[in-house]
């Protein structure tokens, strides 16, 4: 009945939804640089156009974000939910994530997700771009035809599925899927503690929303690097116990939401050149988003900032560990972990913090010690961030993936702090002298930051190079 009922009132949904999607999408050129358009089937966010909310509870308000996809290549799109003989089975239809983030104080964070929601008989609107014939209808997303679903749609609890049950770099899934019951008004819609909205606590925070796709069809031809778009959020007024929120501007359109620490960094359009982003592909597997910056503290320290995206990555990260030169001092370090919810199975832990010796680790249980760690899952961001006595250098980070594969763990080039200019110069006065020795016997048979010789433990080694440098930086 819904099937039948939705392809009757296709040329009516469709033409409205030409209209709405065109007030809430900025037009981008969908072309390779060839000037073709991509080979296979390629699906993109086209469109946000509009966002619902469901109340709070607990202190956790939910709400849905809606979603019009285009199909910018030269094949068809799969979008069955049911068995269609000959074309497809009803495994192959996307599942769209949506996620929230607020960025506030020079650093975006994730502070909200949704459960998935699992597609249904594709329309013909012309979005994007002019919508060629379909000859599937409701099975297939035509070649340059875009498919609205509105928010009530993807905050409807009976069609979200888990994340866990999805490969995000193959797209495949099995279907129907099996879930607990959904919560009461918050379940698996994107869940967002309220205390990040409140207005009055988040002075001059910008918000924005994103969309995800992934489709098996489109991961197979190597299209699922571009299938995610944001859009900025405003907060409104607070009614019947949440946060109204709005979209406003345009959709960046094959943005993920991490761009916008950069696109908007300095302010709503004013792009934050101090933001480093870059792909972090992994063999014979996905992609994760690395983004960073580093700013100077005013007051001899220097704050670093990391955020680490995971794309869709089925192997996903279990640590991020960022080297530290001998003798220097790092304090402050601390993370943000966006949880999962609704009964997905995996734990919600905060990462292990701390600062052996070479450098700041975070990291969660192996893939052999839980299987569902908390590990960095697929269209998901967690950052982590420390202060260090040092301004920043090249250097290079290393992102531990969870579970085994083929692909090498990365190394990532970023900016991390420098080694001292006076090494022995523990307790930066700009003199070595008896302070420094009292540093060292205080600290002796430790790894601490006072470790001059980086030889990870306080001994003789360190004396020797503070009494050959006595009275002086070296």
């Amino acid at each position: 009945m819904k099937r039948s009922r939705r392809i009757v009132l296709l040329s009516s949904l469709a033409a409205v939804a030409v209209v709405v999607g065109h007030l809430n999408a900025v037009p981008q050129p969908q072309l390779d640089d060839g000037g073709v358009a991509t080979v296979g089937p390629d699906v993109i966010v086209g469109s946000l156009p509009n966002i619902s909310k469901y109340g709070t509870v607990g202190g956790i308000s939910a709400y849905a974000i809606g979603t019009t996809s285009c199909n910018i290549g030269d094949e068809g799109l799969l979008w069955c939910d049911t068995v269609v003989a000959g074309l497809c089975n009803q495994t192959q239809h996307p599942v769209i994530a949506q996620n929230m983030y607020r960025l506030k104080d020079g650093r975006l964070e994730m502070i909200g997700m949704s459960w998935l929601k699992h597609g249904f008989c594709a329309l013909s609107g012309s979005l994007c771009s002019p919508c060629q014939f379909d000859p599937w209808g409701c099975d297939m997303l035509g070649v340059g035809c875009s498919d609205p679903y509105d928010s009530s749609l993807n905050g409807s609890q009976g069609g979200l599925g888990p994340r866990s049950q999805v490969n995000p770099t193959t797209g495949i899934f099995p279907y129907p899927f099996s879930a607990p019951g959904a919560p009461a008004t918050i379940g698996r819609r994107v869940q967002v503690p309220m205390v990040t909205l409140d207005p009055a606590q988040n002075g001059g925070a910008l918000y924005f929303g994103e969309g995800h796709y992934v489709a098996a069809d489109d991961a197979a031809a190597n299209n699922d690097n571009n299938n995610a778009s944001y859009r900025q959020m405003t907060i409104g007024t607070f009614t019947s116990g949440s946060w109204t929120i709005s979209l406003v501007g345009g959709t960046a359109q094959q943005k993920h939401g991490i761009q916008a620490w950069r696109d908007h960094g300095l302010g709503v359009g004013i792009p934050d050149l101090n933001v480093s982003i870059q792909n972090v592909d992994v063999d014979a597997d996905g992609r994760f988003i690395v983004a960073h910056k580093v700013s100077d503290n005013g007051d001899g320290t220097w704050h670093y900032e990391y955020a680490v995206f995971n794309q869709n990555s089925d192997r996903g990260a279990r640590s991020w560990f960022v080297p530290i030169p001998p003798g220097v001092a790092v304090t402050n370090v601390s993370q943000n972990i966006v949880n999962h919810h609704s009964g997905e199975p995996y734990a919600s832990d905060a990462w292990t913090m701390g600062v052996p010796c070479g450098g700041v680790l975070w990291n969660t249980q192996t893939h052999a010690q839980n299987s569902n760690a908390n590990a960095l899952r697929w269209s998901t961001m967690f950052n982590f961030r420390f202060d260090a006595d040092t301004p920043p250098a090249a250097g290079t980070a290393s992102l531990g993936l969870f579970k085994s594969g083929v692909g090498a763990h990365p190394n990532v080039a970023v900016q991390v702090p420098a080694s001292p200019s006076c090494l022995a110069d523990i307790t930066g006065d700009g003199l070595v002298d008896g302070a420094d020795l009292a540093t060292l016997l205080g600290e002796w048979g430790n790894s601490s930051s006072a470790d001059v010789s980086g030889d990870c433990f306080i001994d003789g080694a360190d004396i020797a190079i503070v009494l050959g440098s006595w009275g002086k930086c070296s």
